[in-house]
């Protein structure tokens, strides 16, 4: 991104940019920019209009329908402009400039000039001393460049107007206006008039060193119910920070599912990990002031929360800032990876195997290896990647989401495809819960939910209700809801928070605010469904990696170390069967009520004769006369099953 001066002839200072960026943007990237408020001299087609004219929005994948990547004027001439309608008396500073978002086509505003009105009828031109100013606008069509005002303009309308372009292109821009809304003298309750939070929270961008300090202060705050640890580093050396929220840190209690968000694996979508910054304070703010529902989470659910997956990509974007940093810098590791498609590819080996066994009782459905081409050291996995799934072996994580940003959707697994079609609705046998995870978070989204809102980029999610199957949207090989799916227990959903990947510090506490709600009641649902303890009907020992079955679902999961297990299930009547090597099968009815809390189901189970006589020998203990009865009765019935052969 250029964030050079640029009008012509002037020099302006750091002071001058400094203060260019206090004031925010209108919100054209943002939506908070209606499309009624933005108009043009002409356009080429309804997909190319006004409305499209915004910073960062994305094409749909074939020219000419209508969802295109800027605002393209008809004619090639210098009397053509975009207009837009602040609303209000705003003191306009800057304007940033990006050229038309397209795979086909490159077209992009070489220079451009600047006017203001109060009414659309007198045109104000912006200034250099005695000339019409003259601002240098794009050397190519994605990266962003800022042209800072000579001197700031008040007016309600500003105009883009472009003078030279591209030239085996056309006139097409995206655009964003930074300007500071001047108060209303005919309000009376000014007070009134922005939007917001009554929380009191730390709004705005963190880098690493920031965010490490705010993690320490919420720490310091609450050292009964916190800890800070690292599950590993970054490519260049940054520590994958953690925050753990529990009433006993450190530890798995037993019953206590686990639950984990993780945000900024894109290191330039930076609003989750915003949130979970928000959130970590939010709740240690609510604890010591007794929110039952707070103390209630904390007691019950050890949180994790991951703000940072890739700290070194957030750092790239973070010094561009939020307007500049354009659609993609900061989106991959320091190395290139793209850590959403770097995960193992579990889904290949699951759909392969089904379709080659002949033998289906071999088939497993649940906890599939990594194969270990993956994981040896020449293997293009990311370290950032390797250390998010050591942390998922390690802890017996229940349920999951993973935040992005640069739409407005849940998508839930499977994000992969089979025999990799684009797209195609690709089900998980959970599918159900799945659907329901990914309405609780879409439907108490304050954005998400506004029946009026229009679509971000390319595609209107309202229609699905701001859910869809990630595969049904676009495939996505290698993702971490599909490995933590078939890996682990965890259940995992991916949430776009927002049209605008880097959203301005200005937006950040009516961003918070949408989320709050969401993002509590979604970690809520970790206690949905059955949970117990499978646990050696001798002993009272916990059983680990048991194998606990529901009828006519076609997923297992498994016991953790001490024998305690959390299956996620909608309401109804499920006949659960549990699976332990060396023991019995044993079966029994657990009903999942619509209450917000699991239903118990322990199961007690006993071990097979060879399992006891096993353990004694191994001992070198003598066998009782029980087993002794039971072993030949056993052996018994071995030899009237064999069968006879006449000679």
């Amino acid at each position: 991104a250029e964030s050079k001066s640029i009008a012509k002839g002037v020099n302006h200072s750091t002071f001058t940019v400094y203060i260019s960026y206090k004031c925010p943007p209108l919100g054209l990237e943002s939506l908070k920019v209606k499309d009624s408020q933005i108009q043009a001299s002409s356009y080429k087609r309804m997909g190319l209009g006004p409305h499209r004219g915004r910073l960062n929005i994305q094409s749909g994948v074939e020219d000419g329908d209508i969802y295109d990547g800027a605002w393209c004027a008809e004619y090639k001439d210098q009397n053509q402009w975009l207009q837009i309608d602040a609303k209000k008396l705003t003191r306009f500073t800057a304007v940033i400039l990006q050229g038309r978002g397209s795979i086909w086509s490159l077209d992009y505003v070489e220079t451009f000039k600047v006017q203001v009105s109060n009414d659309t009828i007198k045109w104000k031109p912006c200034m250099n001393a005695t000339e019409e100013a003259v601002f240098e606008g794009n050397k190519d069509s994605e990266t962003p460049v800022l042209a800072i005002l000579p001197e700031p303009a008040v007016a309600q309308y500003i105009r883009i107007n472009p003078q030279t372009w591209f030239k085996n292109g056309t006139i097409c821009l995206r655009a964003e206006i930074m300007g500071c809304e001047l108060p209303d003298p005919n309000n009376i309750y000014p007070w009134q008039a922005e939007e917001g939070t009554k929380d009191k929270l730390d709004f705005r961008h963190h880098n690493y060193k920031e965010m490490r300090k705010l993690m320490k202060s919420v720490n310091e705050m609450c050292p009964d119910i916190t800890r800070i640890y690292s599950i590993g580093k970054s490519y260049m050396g940054l520590k994958l920070y953690v925050m753990e929220i529990s009433d006993n840190p450190g530890k798995h209690e037993l019953g206590e599912p686990e639950f984990r968000y993780v945000a900024g694996m894109h290191g330039n979508e930076v609003l989750g990990r915003e949130l979970l910054l928000n959130l970590m304070e939010y709740i240690c703010q609510e604890y010591k002031r007794g929110n039952q529902r707070i103390v209630h989470l904390v007691e019950e659910t050890r949180i994790h929360l991951l703000p940072s997956m890739n700290p070194d990509g957030y750092e790239m974007a973070y010094k561009k800032g939020s307007e500049l940093a354009g659609w993609s810098l900061g989106r991959f590791s320091y190395e290139g990876i793209d850590m959403n498609h770097n995960f193992a590819d579990l889904n290949t080996i699951m759909w392969d195997a089904i379709e080659l066994e002949t033998d289906k009782s071999k088939l497993i459905n649940h906890y599939f290896p990594i194969p270990e081409h993956y994981t040896s050291e020449e293997a293009m996995v990311a370290s950032e990647t390797r250390a998010v799934i050591g942390w998922m072996q390690t802890i017996p994580f229940v349920l999951s989401a993973n935040l992005h940003g640069g739409e407005l959707v849940v998508t839930y697994p499977f994000d992969m495809t089979k025999d990799w079609a684009p797209k195609e609705h690709t089900p998980t046998p959970d599918e159900s819960f799945f659907r329901w995870l990914a309405t609780v978070y879409a439907s108490t989204n304050h954005v998400m939910s506004d029946p009026d809102r229009r679509p971000c980029h390319n595609e209107d999610f309202l229609r699905y209700n701001n859910i869809i199957n990630g595969a049904n949207w676009h495939t996505v090989p290698g993702s971490m809801n599909d490995f933590s799916y078939l890996h682990t227990n965890c259940f995992e959903v991916t949430v776009e928070l927002s049209c605008d990947k880097f959203p301005h510090a200005s937006e950040l506490p009516i961003e918070w605010e949408s989320n709050k709600e969401s993002l509590l009641v979604y970690m809520e649902q970790v206690h949905r469904g059955i949970k117990g303890v499978v646990k050696d009907r001798d002993t009272e020992a916990g059983i680990a990696d048991a194998i606990i079955k529901v009828d006519d679902i076609d997923h297992h999961i498994r016991s953790a170390f001490d024998g305690d297990f959390w299956r996620l299930l909608n309401p109804g009547d499920y006949d659960v069967t549990v699976t332990a090597e060396g023991y019995f099968p044993a079966t029994q009815s657990c009903r999942v009520e619509y209450e917000h809390y699991p239903t118990i189901c322990d199961f007690h189970l006993t071990k097979t004769p060879k399992q006891r006589l096993r353990e004694i020998l191994a001992k070198g203990g003598k066998i009782p006369k029980d087993l002794q009865l039971r072993l030949r009765q056993l052996r018994i019935r071995k030899l009237r099953a064999r069968p006879v052969n006449y000679v």
